[in-house]
């Protein structure tokens, strides 16, 4: 099958979206089709062979983050061109209505397009705002993926429509495989956060609070972080003492992030809200480490409501410090944890989770074959109409 998927956001930025598309890439080209994959990024940058790169992309603020998007007009010839180009049996769009370049390649195509929904934001007022616009884009889709039921929820009750619930997956023989970073976790032991630690849902420094309220009685215990962004700024409110024993990685590749996650003894996911799925959970579930995670209704469902891991009250710093202390302290715990953990993982494993998306390509390329519209004034007008819809 030849298969065509478009990423919203720019590739040279890590994230869940991001992840997402170039794990399932990768497993449905591991089992025989041919995917391009069409996505925000320079012309000289560094990508995998199977991505096109769609031009450069600039920092947007979008669904309660910062995103690096693609807005630029010029972009129809460009996603023109690679859809004729590709001759796709499928087109496979990563959140439809995201400006510019997942919403521009479904104003463009016709026939079989699938739409994955990621978002998780109840009450978006600019979906609501754009909505009247929105609606005859997202009526084109012949098949409708959410990776969680609250994906499901968000786009059922903003977009009218219902989705196939097919989960975020994960390569658990990459984790598995991995191995622990030099000198980690150490005798005195290690939790560790990895994430974009400057963006206040991310949680960041509801951990580092924690941390302070239990390393007095664990003298010997590191934190250990992965992410972008100003270490120094993050760190700037932590005593001297402590900030010793906080090691900041900054960005990591795929490789080093499965051996970060391999190198600690309890995962700590301290988000406050926005969280589709939680991705960061299944990669440390799939690691083998234990976890510790807000109990945000996104990450209750991965953790199977806290058998596969310790929950602990959204935003309380001293929960999160009490379930810390627990776990720390006793190493049967934590792998009990980890063992079930590693047994409820197994259905979001890529080959799995791939299956169920061909399942729905397969329904969406019956209904009727890929086309491409070539009234570019038209185009331009609706979309310019949909963005001016998006931030009026």
């Amino acid at each position: 099958m030849r298969v065509g998927i478009v990423c919203p956001y720019s590739f040279d930025v890590p994230g869940g979206v991001q992840a997402h598309v170039r794990d399932l890439a990768e497993a449905l080209i591991g089992l025989g089709h041919h995917v391009s994959v069409l996505a925000p990024a320079d012309e000289g940058e560094a990508l995998p062979p199977y991505v096109v790169a769609a031009g450069r992309a600039m920092p947007i603020r979008y669904n309660g983050s910062v995103a690096r998007l693609s807005i630029n007009p010029m972009a129809i010839a460009r996603v023109r061109r690679w859809l004729r180009e590709g001759e796709f049996e499928v087109l496979h769009v990563h959140e439809p209505v995201a400006p510019m370049l997942s919403l521009l390649a479904t104003m463009i195509a016709s026939g079989p397009i699938v739409a994955t929904f990621h978002t998780a934001t109840p009450r978006s007022r600019m979906l609501a705002a754009a909505q009247g616009a929105l609606q005859p884009v997202v009526e084109k889709i012949s098949g409708r993926i959410a990776v969680s039921a609250l994906a499901r929820r968000v786009q059922v009750e903003h977009l009218a429509g219902g989705a196939v619930e097919i989960p975020n997956g994960v390569s658990i023989a990459r984790f598995e495989a991995a191995a622990p970073l030099d000198g980690w976790p150490g005798e005195g032991g290690a939790i560790g956060f990895l994430g974009r630690f400057t963006e206040p849902r991310k949680g960041f420094p509801i951990l580092l609070d924690a941390f302070a309220r239990i390393a007095p009685d664990h003298p010997g215990l590191r934190l250990l972080v992965a992410g972008p962004g100003d270490a120094a700024e993050a760190l700037d409110d932590v005593p001297a003492d402590l900030r010793d024993r906080i090691v900041m990685l900054g960005l990591v590749s795929d490789e080093d992030k499965a051996r970060m996650l391999r190198s600690v003894d309890v995962y700590v996911a301290p988000n406050t809200g926005g969280e589709s799925f939680g991705m960061i959970l299944t990669e440390a579930m799939a690691a083998g480490t234990a976890i510790a995670a807000s109990d945000l209704d996104a990450f209750r469902r991965v953790l199977s409501d806290g058998k596969s891991g310790a929950l602990f009250r959204t935003g309380d710093a001293a929960d999160l410090a009490s379930v810390l202390a627990r776990l720390l302290g006793d190493p049967r715990l934590r792998s009990d944890f980890a063992q079930a953990a590693r047994e409820a993982v197994e259905v979001y494993d890529w080959p799995h989770v791939a299956s169920q998306v061909l399942d729905v390509y397969s329904m969406a390329i019956a209904a009727n074959p890929l086309s491409v519209t070539d009234d570019d004034d038209t185009l331009t007008d609706r979309l310019m109409e949909t963005l001016r819809e998006w931030w009026r």
